[in-house]
């Protein structure tokens, strides 16, 4: 498996000749340099509703025919837009060729490009070759990351770090010691002023804990 930051809190996961996206914050990304048409997509994951999040995710899928997975309202958006999808709620699991994704709960709001109710925000949880990664989606620091971490048992986790629309440097670091994970990937920082942080902060932060921090660059 190859893993890709594109930016923002946008990853692609190469697996066995495709290519997975979460969260595909990509044309309108200042930190993106990501060409979408050059890769294999077939399925992609959207955590919430926020235009930071679903992003392109309507024009990959409909142009790649790919399946759009996200939570129940959301994908019902999505699919009023044409895109191809698979609804999910809280607590779920779908199995893919890949591997396993689990949505799990994420403390955020939600909302569709117009407006509209896009259901719950979600974190996922995906199994590939046994590998269990936490995107985390937008969240504050929540109590039911230790749930995460003796029912999942993540082994890396991807974490917003900008503070203002999530949880901030303090915060997410306590939430990696919480996961219990081996690897921590912060991610939702630095593409727009009001989420400017000291990501080497971060990772002082996170090492103390005996964790190793990876600082990805798009």
């Amino acid at each position: 498996m190859k893993l890709e930051y594109i930016g923002h809190s946008a990853f692609a996961f190469d697996v066995k000749g495709r290519t997975i996206l979460i969260d595909p914050f990509i044309s309108q990304n200042p930190l993106a340099n990501f060409d979408w048409k050059n890769h294999n997509i077939k399925n992609i994951l959207v955590t919430h509703g926020h235009g930071d999040h679903l992003g392109d995710a309507i024009e990959i899928a409909k142009s790649k025919y790919a399946t759009i997975t996200a939570t129940f309202e959301l994908a019902n958006y999505c699919a009023r837009q044409g895109a191809s999808t698979n609804p999910i709620n809280l607590g779920g699991k779908i199995s893919f060729e890949w591997g396993d994704a689990w949505f799990v709960p994420a403390k955020h709001s939600s909302s569709t490009p117009d407006g509209g109710y896009a259901g719950e925000a979600a974190g996922i949880i995906l199994n590939i070759d046994g590998l269990r990664i936490y995107h985390a989606g937008d969240t504050a620091l929540t109590a039911e990351m230790g749930l995460i971490k003796d029912i999942y048992k993540p082994q890396i986790a991807l974490l917003p770090i900008g503070g203002h629309y999530t949880m901030g440097v303090d915060e997410a670091a306590i939430a990696s010691k919480i996961l219990g994970v081996e690897k921590v990937i912060p991610m939702h920082y630095n593409t727009f002023p009001a989420i400017n942080v000291d990501v080497n902060a971060f990772k002082y932060k996170v090492e103390t804990y005996g964790i190793e921090s990876i600082i990805l660059r798009p």
